[in-house]
């Protein structure tokens, strides 16, 4: 029985499970009412000012952490309750089936040849324009956000569900879909999503290095070169984070990942990531498979990190 690993522990295994059956929830998804709420709250306190950007991300994270602490505290002598809202709380956060279910059908599109369907497909991964993007830019750029997210949307989740239970992983979520909203170096982000930008990558720095050596580990024959990669390449991203994985990625299927992007239309030029090739649709099969590898290894470390 799942309690037999301890409340928590239980609890983010089977939300696991959930994520990995069923996906995310169809209708009035808790992270999508969220985004709801945060963007009506902008509207609101927005201004070119880090201070108000300081205040908006303390209020939306803190109270999101807030209304676990309470969950928490509420099933302290509850222990099947606390199994309960822990489970429910994980397989709202976690996002895994759903970002292998983009990667597949991104790979879909791309060896059917669908490159104006797949530039569309593109948004529900990143939010890099993809306009003008060809096959190979788009592999490039999926492939990229599967490696990413697996730390984001997986293995971050899990570790502070291990660490700080519900408000840990309800926190976590709140802060990491700020990121997504306003953590962009846009005129309109620059001041005001810094905050949330700065904070996301502090509550990621232990988790994509965490994600990174799960990689490698899960790498199968490419072991060896998925660490090597990611010991030498792991700094070069603009992110403190995402080269992390990424890098580990490429090392691990053997491609090479980076190049020029862009984002609101504004260029960024970011280091190579690996060597060899560039990334293929096959690529990004492999890379779904080893993104849900790395999410098993990361929810089995996290049940026995939990108390």
């Amino acid at each position: 029985m799942p309690l037999r690993l301890g409340t928590t522990a239980a609890g983010l295994v089977t939300g696991y499970v959930a994520d990995a059956l069923f996906g995310d929830p169809r209708q009035g998804h808790p992270v999508a009412l969220f985004g709801t709420a945060a963007a009506r709250l902008e509207h609101r306190l927005w201004a070119d000012s880090k201070p108000r950007g300081v205040a908006y991300a303390g209020l939306c994270t803190l109270g999101v952490a807030g209304l676990g602490v309470a969950l928490q505290t509420a099933t302290r002598r509850r222990p099947f309750a606390r199994f309960l809202v822990t489970a429910a709380s994980t397989w709202v956060v976690l996002g895994g089936r759903g970002l292998a279910a983009e990667g597949a059908e991104m790979a879909r599109l791309l060896e059917a040849g669908e490159v104006p369907e797949a530039r569309q497909r593109l948004s529900h991964l990143c939010a890099r324009d993809a306009t003008t993007l060809d096959s190979a830019e788009l592999t490039r750029a999926a492939t990229e956000s599967i490696a990413e997210n697996t730390s984001d949307a997986v293995v971050a989740p899990l570790f502070w569900g291990a660490v700080a239970g519900v408000p840990g992983l309800l926190g976590y979520r709140a802060l990491n879909t700020l990121d997504a909203m306003v953590g962009y170096r846009s005129a309109r982000y620059r001041r005001f999503g810094w905050a949330a930008a700065r904070a996301d990558d502090l509550a990621n720095l232990v988790p994509s290095r965490i994600g990174a050596v799960l990689t490698a580990a899960c790498a199968g024959g490419r072991a060896r070169e998925s660490w090597r990669i990611w010991r030498r390449d792991g700094g070069r991203h603009p992110s403190p984070n995402a080269g992390q994985v990424e890098a580990a990625f490429a090392g691990a299927l053997g491609i090479r990942l980076g190049g020029t992007n862009s984002y609101g239309g504004e260029l960024e030029s970011r280091s190579r990531l690996g060597e060899g090739r560039d990334p293929e649709p096959a690529d990004l099969r492999h890379a779904v498979r080893l993104s849900r590898l790395v999410g098993a290894a990361a929810v089995l470390i996290a049940a026995g990190m939990a108390r």
